[in-house]
């Protein structure tokens, strides 16, 4: 697999596309003076205490206040209030060594949230999930800063491997080598990518992270609530984070100074992947139009996503959930109902995992695939379809299809749903969805013309859509015929492709357009 970083600087902001095969799977868009980012970490004010939801509305400074459950209080939220009070009361530039911090008990996961937000103190809080329609952002307190290669969690002296590197020798060596360097209170999560690396590289890693939470405790003194101590870096360099692998051979730019931050931030992270990044500046043409990403993208969302078989899924999206039918359309591949019905949904099944990717769908999604009466293409499909979504970073789970033939799928959202319009205003409707009558559009020709006549133009000519040539010259005696008798003078009408059913023009007999 390849993957490409399309990255498109405006003047409003951001916006990246990434390319896995030359396929669009994810877009995403930042705002010049975005706030509230999944990441982001806030001095908040505990507002309000809801026993009966055991959780509690916190200030972070949006227009509505952010939520934050106790489960997302994290089990050492005592260390985390008692550190927020003692980094805001200590003098700039005199930050206390956090190696000597004293841990505090952690909570009981069954507690209650008046236990430990009673007092409505300032405490430390990361935005788990943005601001979605009305609702303010999700708050934890479970504290984390990711790096390349391995996850700060800070007051705890846990070191965990991704469960994804599955040699055992693997992650006894990346143990070894992260209980050797890591700091005291800083609680250490290897990520996949860090396979194979050597000490050297997860050192360098480990120390960046370990300033960046002295600086989160520097931007905490004399602080005070609602304010932001620490945005996650931008976008484009959190997706090099997270994805740059060998797979990446290809990330363009068309801005210069963008162009030099992540040339900058791949020298320290990747300096073996500089070939890979390249400046576009080819005037005239856009950089999304230039390399497909547009066409791409006017195809992918909407109501009906086509499938190059023929057949097509619609999409539509209710209050609580999202709701996919999968239509087998034209396709017709052999005389085997079964068979048919397997290929189209295992098709549509590639599709289905893109689409939840690139419009970061969330929640409940119900797939409506063909049905299917074998068992064991069920389960093909349901595999297919676990194999297809292990791509995908956020949270999800793909339950078993039902006997109705529904498949389930929950996956996490963070960030509101992307929805673009692919849709462009009708040029004869202008987006009512209505045109006037044919018989109305009669008369308004007609009292046109008839100015026109009054004002002494001879050789008249009007041109109009073929289907009102039709109209206008069609019988015995056609209304062009009656034309031509009640103003004594021959009048031309002529057809055009190129109009819209409702557009008409007159032109005199120097073929020159005559302004109405």
């Amino acid at each position: 697999m390849t993957k490409e970083l399309i990255i498109n600087v405006i003047p409003g902001g951001v916006e990246i596309a990434l390319l896995e095969d030359k396929k669009l799977v994810e877009l995403h868009s930042e705002k010049a003076d975005a706030s509230f980012a999944v990441g982001d970490l806030y001095l908040g004010k505990v507002k309000k205490l809801i026993p009966g939801l055991n959780a509690a509305f916190v200030d972070v400074g949006f227009d509505k206040d952010a939520f934050l459950h106790y489960t997302d209080l994290s089990p050492y939220v005592k260390s985390i209030l008692k550190f927020t009070q003692q980094s805001m009361q200590q003098r700039k530039g005199e930050a206390a060594d956090f190696g000597k911090f004293k841990i505090e008990p952690e909570i009981v996961k069954t507690g209650k949230i008046n236990d430990v937000l009673g007092g409505k103190p300032n405490v430390l809080v990361q935005i788990l999930k943005e601001p979605i329609a009305a609702k303010g952002p999700r708050l934890t307190c479970e504290i984390s800063l990711p790096g390349r290669f391995v996850v700060v969690t800070p007051f705890n002296d846990v070191v965990a491997v991704s469960r994804k590197i599955h040699s055992s020798d693997e992650r006894k060596r990346l143990q070894k080598i992260i209980e050797a360097v890591k700091p005291k209170n800083l609680g250490v999560i290897v990520r996949t990518a860090a396979e194979g690396k050597n000490t050297a590289e997860l050192h360098e890693d480990l120390l960046s992270l370990e300033q960046t939470w002295k600086t989160i405790q520097a931007n905490l003194s004399g602080a005070i609530a609602p304010t932001r101590i620490l945005s996650e870096q931008g976008k484009t360099n959190s997706i090099l984070r997270d994805l740059l692998n060998p797979d990446f051979n290809r990330i363009v730019i068309n801005d210069k100074k963008l162009f030099a931050e992540t040339k900058n931030y791949l020298q320290r992270i990747a300096p073996d992947k500089l070939d890979i990044l390249s400046f576009y500046n080819q005037n005239g043409t856009a950089i999304f139009d230039s390399l497909g990403v547009t066409k791409q993208v006017k195809a992918s969302f909407g109501k009906t996503v086509n499938l190059p078989s023929g057949a097509y899924l619609i999409i539509e999206h209710t209050e609580a959930l999202h709701v996919i039918d999968v239509n087998s359309g034209y396709k017709s591949v052999s005389n085997n109902q079964e068979q048919n019905a397997l290929e189209t949904n295992l098709e549509a099944a590639e599709e289905i995992a893109r689409q939840l990717r690139l419009r970061d769908l969330g929640g409940i999604i119900v797939v409506d695939f063909i049905d299917m009466k074998l068992m064991e293409n069920k389960k093909k499909l349901a595999d297919a379809m676990e194999e297809l979504m292990r791509t995908d970073r956020a949270k999800h789970a793909v339950l078993p299809i039902t006997k109705f033939g529904l498949m389930q799928i929950t996956r996490q959202r963070m960030r509101p749903e992307t929805n673009i319009n692919t849709s462009e205003v009708c040029p004869s409707c202008n987006g009512s969805g209505t045109i006037a009558s044919t018989l109305i559009l009669e008369d308004e020709i007609a009292k046109n013309l008839n100015y026109l006549i009054m004002q002494r133009h001879k050789g008249l000519t009007i041109v109009v859509h073929p289907i009102i040539y039709n109209y206008l010259t069609s019988g015995l005696i056609s209304r062009r015929l009656k034309w031509s008798w009640k103003y004594k003078q021959k009048i031309k009408v002529v057809a055009d492709n190129h109009y819209h059913l409702t557009e008409f023009r007159f032109f005199d007999d120097s073929d020159e357009e005559i302004k109405l």
